[in-house]
């Protein structure tokens, strides 16, 4: 079994903002899913992908791909030809695909597997495969400042290549092709060890020694230990002090504190409530709570002998529609969809959708346009 590191560059987020849920981690199983498998036989495919464009022989695994489809053929074509756009612009490249990197000198006992790394004259250029649809990832910002995934598997590179080329600058990339982000975010060498001095060895530190105090944010997304975190629990009680019932009487202040938080909110009593239905189905009595038989449809016992005799009856017992676009893009695959279906398709405006300023959409100019009593509103 491979070793994992306790401060994995994926989980950085979360032990920088928060660095006792490094340990807290640590003390619970993963928990697999389809999502991390598919992401999983993704990888897979792009690195054997990668490693034949670039000439190194590989051997193809499609076959062993249990959620290999269309998509997934089309996505990770779409990484490698990003790659290679990517080294065609570099000086004197050195490309390493799935490159185990230590950075241990800025966090105890630190590594991780980079995707792609391309080494040139000047410059440092992580790249990062996402398969994920749940949630859209920043490469980072002069205002968000650095990934910190990305960052890790940068410093890693830094200390096993800086000293073989002369790098000045550094580059990481996001490729999500899933949730159409293609972003990539160049920062100093010394910018980012600063970021390292500043900000990640002092969390990192913390972390290891399971020091520090519990935090709550958007970064309890991924813990293991949400649904049951006390800080996280009180980071979202804060919202019982305002009175729901009269939401008349709240001040603006009060409803930008509350929209704020309500995602946040939502997510946490929902897992609570996860928590709470899986220990009562493993035999956890809750007092004043009680399992019961859910609602439930009616069925067909055999779709086939249903279908036969209502055309012995005369009848057609089948629905013809048009499949969806998803549907069909599945059937076709991207590029035979593109060219028979291209001129047929409309993307037609959005809802209106309410989201915090720092989302990166452009503010809607004239909302009087939309008829909002006719429709649901949506709240991101």
């Amino acid at each position: 079994m491979a070793k994992h590191s306790n401060l994995s560059p994926s989980s950085s987020k979360m032990w920088i903002a928060c660095p006792p849920s490094a340990q807290l981690n640590a003390k619970i199983p993963d928990k697999g899913s389809e999502y991390a498998a598919q992401g999983t036989d993704a990888h897979a495919l792009c690195e054997a992908k990668l490693k034949n464009a670039l000439g190194v022989e590989a051997e193809e695994p499609q076959a062993a791909l249990a959620y290999l489809d269309t998509e997934m053929e089309e996505c990770s074509d779409a990484y490698v030809q990003f790659v290679m756009e990517k080294v065609a612009v570099a000086k004197n490249p050195i490309v390493m695909v799935e490159q185990h990197l230590d950075f241990s000198a800025f966090v105890p006992d630190g590594f991780g597997t980079g995707d792609c790394v391309i080494v040139s004259e000047g410059n440092l250029h992580i790249i990062d495969f996402k398969y994920g649809t749940g949630v859209a990832v920043s490469a980072g910002s002069d205002e968000e400042g650095v990934n910190p995934q990305l960052a890790c598997y940068a410093l890693g590179a830094l200390s096993a290549f800086d000293g073989i080329y002369d790098i000045e600058s550094v580059s990481m990339s996001i490729f999500q092709p899933r949730r159409e982000v293609t972003e990539t975010y160049t920062v100093t060498k010394d910018g980012l060890l600063k970021w390292a001095e500043e900000v990640l060895c002092p969390a990192a530190k913390l972390a290891s020694e399971g020091g520090g105090e519990f935090k709550a944010g958007d970064h309890c997304r991924f813990c293991k230990a949400k649904q049951t975190c006390r800080k996280r629990a009180e980071y979202n009680l804060e919202l019982a002090r305002y009175d729901f019932e009269k939401p008349d009487t709240l001040e603006d202040a009060e409803i930008e504190a509350i929209l704020a938080r309500a995602d946040e909110f939502i997510s946490w009593a929902n897992d609570v409530k996860d928590y709470a239905f899986n220990a009562a189905v493993s035999g956890k009595e809750w007092e004043g709570w009680k399992l019961v038989e859910g609602r439930s449809n009616r069925k067909y016992i055999s779709e086939d002998a249903v279908a036969d005799t209502v055309n012995k009856a005369g009848f057609d017992p089948y629905e013809h529609k048009v499949l969806g676009i998803t549907a069909m893009t599945k059937l076709l695959g991207k590029t035979k969809f593109d060219e028979l279906l291209g001129s047929l398709i409309e993307k037609p405006a959005g809802k209106p959708t309410l989201v915090p300023m720092s989302d990166r959409r452009p503010a809607l100019k004239n909302s009087a346009q939309y008829d909002f009593s006719k429709e649901e509103k949506d709240y991101d």
